[in-house]
């Protein structure tokens, strides 16, 4: 099992550059933010809109389909499995419905006439709570309701934020994310100081998962039988396993930290390395545009009744 390739979190994809990657890292973070954000009091027509949206601009971008087809598809069969079981699950509500009579009782002995029609005709339009009850599954309008929002949530928290990583580069993120601190310094905030460290900890997702895939193969080679240990060897093989993970870690930390200070590194605001020139372009422009034109319908749309 190749973890950099299943699991690509945190990693940049160089070649191709695509339309996506050309965007100022400021700009596509508005936009993520977005996608995070409009998600609250939204109906589920707007939750099902932004799933659409992510898929179409994976699409339209011409990401090669090495890269997102195992993920999405891992992430869309989640989304599927956790919509079948929400809708299918008790919704918590335990009342029994059933028709009722009208509030007036002498609607039933009145003679007919044009406006008692138009009333029968409206009521013959029954209101069902449940949607679905076929032996010991019941699917209700409140279960449904919840499965469409839990699997949407899924898919675009998870999706969305690998879209920007796969086409961000971690300077660009920290370059990006530093510039709109900026008048967090007037607070006496170490903003440099944030921005290195999140630079570190993306750069660091890679080795962990690296140092994760070796371990997981060098036990896999050993051939262990593991009935024969039993529960109590089992866990005392997985416990030395996490031991040599986590002594790894802190070595692959250390051997960065002695790079830096030999390259004589004493602090972010002496040693600062312009990793881009952060400016609005043509493209950037449109984007917000866009982006204004997204909030714009998800106001006219997109709020939940």
């Amino acid at each position: 099992m190749d973890l950099l390739r299943s699991l690509p979190l945190g990693l940049y994809l160089e070649q191709p550059q695509t339309w996506l990657h050309k965007i100022d890292p400021r700009v596509k973070f508005a936009w993520l933010m977005s996608f995070l954000t409009s998600y609250v009091l939204a109906n589920n027509f707007w939750r099902v809109l932004l799933v659409v949206v992510l898929i179409l601009a994976t699409l339209i971008a011409r990401i090669p389909r090495r890269v997102w087809q195992q993920q999405m598809g891992w992430l869309l069969m989640l989304s599927f499995f956790v919509l079948a079981i929400a809708a299918i699950s008790p919704d918590a509500m335990g009342v029994d419905y059933q028709p009722r009579l009208p509030a007036n009782e002498q609607i039933l002995t009145q003679p007919p006439n044009s406006n008692n029609v138009v009333q029968e005709q409206v009521s013959n339009k029954k209101y069902s709570y449940v949607l679905f009850h076929k032996g010991p599954v019941k699917v209700t309008r409140r279960s449904l309701d919840l499965a469409v929002r839990l699997s949407t949530l899924i898919f675009t928290v998870i999706y969305s934020t690998n879209l920007y990583l796969l086409t961000t580069a971690p300077e660009e993120i920290t370059s990006g994310i530093e510039s709109l601190m900026q008048p967090l310094r007037r607070f006496k905030l170490p903003v440099t100081e944030i921005a290195l460290t999140l630079t570190l900890s993306l750069r660091f997702i890679p080795l962990v998962l690296e140092e994760v895939q070796n371990l997981f193969r060098s036990v896999m080679t050993r051939a262990i039988n593991w009935k024969k240990l039993g529960l109590k060897g089992g866990f005392k093989v997985w416990m030395t396993v996490a031991e040599r993970l986590l002594e790894n870690l802190l070595l692959r930390a250390d051997q960065m930290a002695n790079a830096m200070m030999v390259r004589g590194f004493t602090s972010p605001n002496e040693h600062r390395v312009q990793w881009h020139d952060l400016r609005l372009k043509g493209r950037d422009w449109l984007a917000i545009a866009t982006l204004i034109l997204f909030w714009g319908i998800r106001l006219a749309i997109g709020t939940q009744v």
